[in-house]
């Protein structure tokens, strides 16, 4: 792998956002930001998908922000924190990245427009008009299997020449299309796999890094693949990976992040597995799975220790 780094690089975490009889559960969300600023993570992704952000009011993804941003300040960890937005209308769109422009978050990631399925042209218009609307960074999320609509690769590169798009988070779920993206593409802006269960083969074409949803779990083993490939140790990365691969598919079992989020309260970091709906708790044959998992991998932290 290419050793030359872009701006945005590495092994971020789309944040799950703890809930307690139905607020905000603070206390788990300190908790959690002060557990992960220790582990190898090199960003922060906030009220996204993961985040169950579109269940979020504005006050508290601001208080998010603000709890994270503080948390990260404590630790002493100066990692970006981005806020993830979503919607199908430019304007109100324009608006919110307005509206949270001074709570703190370092830059956002902003999925294509949903199920109105605009053509290119309209996705360049949209992704252009929200970088004018704001100095900070911009990270495209592409992901037409849930928006219905694909930002294309000559799209994508048109983007990438303004100054604040800075890269993607890439579910596009074409192999060809991410591929050649890492081809093409300028050394400034950074390709990010979303897809957790093709991270290696994603880090192995040259992929700037990861937002994957799965290392809310063995963080360390996670990022441990990405810096065994960087070093050039092609075949101790593919043993970690093979000791991993199963971790994802566990955790997209059933709609995330149900499964992450009872794994976190089983193993203590959240108070409460607490989704809002229309999301709901996993299935009782998952949680045996889980419960299960978690006691191999904490029996694996015995043997270590």
């Amino acid at each position: 792998m290419d050793a030359n780094l872009s701006p945005l690089h590495g092994l971020w975490l789309p944040l799950i956002t703890p809930f307690r009889d139905g607020a905000l559960d603070e206390r788990s969300l300190r908790r959690l930001v002060g557990h992960y600023a220790a582990q190898p993570i090199d960003g922060f992704i906030l009220g996204a998908t993961t985040g169950e952000g579109m269940a979020l009011d504005d006050a508290e993804a601001e208080r998010l922000v603000s709890i994270t941003r503080a948390e990260l300040d404590t630790a002493g960890r100066r990692i970006p924190a981005y806020l993830g937005l979503s919607g199908s209308d430019t304007r109100k769109l324009v608006g919110a990245v307005e509206r949270t422009d001074g709570w703190g978050m370092d830059g956002y990631l902003i999925a294509c427009p949903y199920y109105t399925r605009p053509s290119q042209d309209g996705l360049f218009a949209h992704f252009s008009a929200l970088a004018d609307s704001t100095g900070k960074p911009i990270l495209i999320y592409n992901i037409p299997y849930r928006t219905g609509v694909n930002l294309g690769n000559e799209t994508m590169l048109r983007l990438a020449e303004r100054t604040n798009i800075i890269g993607v988070k890439d579910c596009c779920a074409d192999p060809a299309q991410s591929f050649d993206l890492l081809r093409q593409k300028p050394d400034h802006f950074a390709v990010l796999t979303g897809e957790d269960a093709f991270y290696y083969a994603a880090l192995t074409q040259c992929a700037d890094g990861a937002i994957l949803a799965s290392a809310h779990v063995r963080t360390a083993a996670f990022a441990a693949v990405r810096d065994k490939l960087l070093a050039g140790d092609q075949p101790g990365a593919l043993a970690d990976w093979q000791g991993l691969v199963d971790i994802p598919r566990l955790l997209f079992a059933e709609p995330s992040p149900g499964a992450i989020k009872h794994w976190l309260w089983r193993d203590g970091l959240i108070d409460s597995p607490e989704m809002r709906l229309p999301m709901v708790p996993v299935s009782a044959g998952l949680v045996g799975r889980i419960d299960r998992e978690l006691r191999a991998t904490t029996e694996l932290r015995v043997v270590a220790d």
